[in-house]
C-alpha cells in the first residue's frame, strides 16, 4: 500500500525538518518489507482566504483534487481518536490487508480540516489534546510510521 503525507504549509530547513526527514527515510526503508511504500510528502500553501471556513474549504479542495479513487484517507485532527502505537499500526495494517492500494495521511492547516474531509475520512487520529506546531506533527507522524513498520514486522524497536 502506498502511503503519502499531504501537508498544509511548507517545512523550512532546520532541526525539525532534519528529524522528520530521518524518520520518513527510516520508514521508507523499513516499510517495504511489510507492504508499505512511502510515496513522499505533498506540501500545499496555506489558504489565503479571509475567514477560517474559507481557508479550510480552499485547503480541502486542494487535497480532494489529489485523492485517487479508492485511496483511504486518514486525517490528523484534534477531534480524532487517540490510539496506542500498536493500535495505530494495526489500523494501517488492516487498511493494507483489506486491499487498499493507497493511504493519504493529511496534516491540516492552522484552522484544521474542512467538514467535507472529516465526513469522508476513513480514520481521524489525534496526537493528544495539546496543540502541536505542524513541524512537530510531521516529526511525530514520521516516527509513528517508522514505528508502525517495526511493529508490523516484529522488530524490537517498539517495546510495549
Amino acid at each position: 500500500m502506498k502511503i503519502v503525507v499531504h501537508a498544509v504549509g511548507r517545512m523550512k530547513a532546520g532541526p525539525e525538518k532534519l528529524l522528520a526527514d530521518r524518520y520518513f527515510e527510516r520508514f521508507a526503508k523499513s516499510g517495504q518489507s511489510v507492504g508499505l511504500e512511502f510515496s513522499g510528502i505533498v506540501e500545499i500553501a496555506e489558504g489565503r482566504a479571509q475567514t477560517a471556513n474559507e481557508r479550510r474549504r480552499e485547503e480541502g479542495q486542494k487535497l480532494q483534487a489529489q485523492l485517487q479513487p479508492g485511496a483511504a484517507l486518514m486525517l490528523l485532527d484534534e477531534r480524532g481518536k487517540n490510539f496506542s502505537s500498536e493500535d495505530f499500526a494495526g489500523r494501517i495494517g488492516l487498511l493494507r490487508d483489506s486491499g487498499r492500494k493507497a493511504l493519504v495521511i493529511a496534516i491540516g492547516g492552522a484552522d484544521g480540516h474542512d467538514q467535507s474531509l472529516r465526513d469522508q475520512a476513513d480514520l481521524m487520529v489525534s496526537f493528544g489534546a495539546l496543540t502541536w506546531p505542524h513541524q512537530l506533527v510531521r516529526v511525530m507522524l514520521g516516527e509513528q510510521l517508522y514505528r508502525t513498520a517495526t511493529i508490523l514486522s516484529g522488530h524490537p524497536y517498539h517495546r510495549s
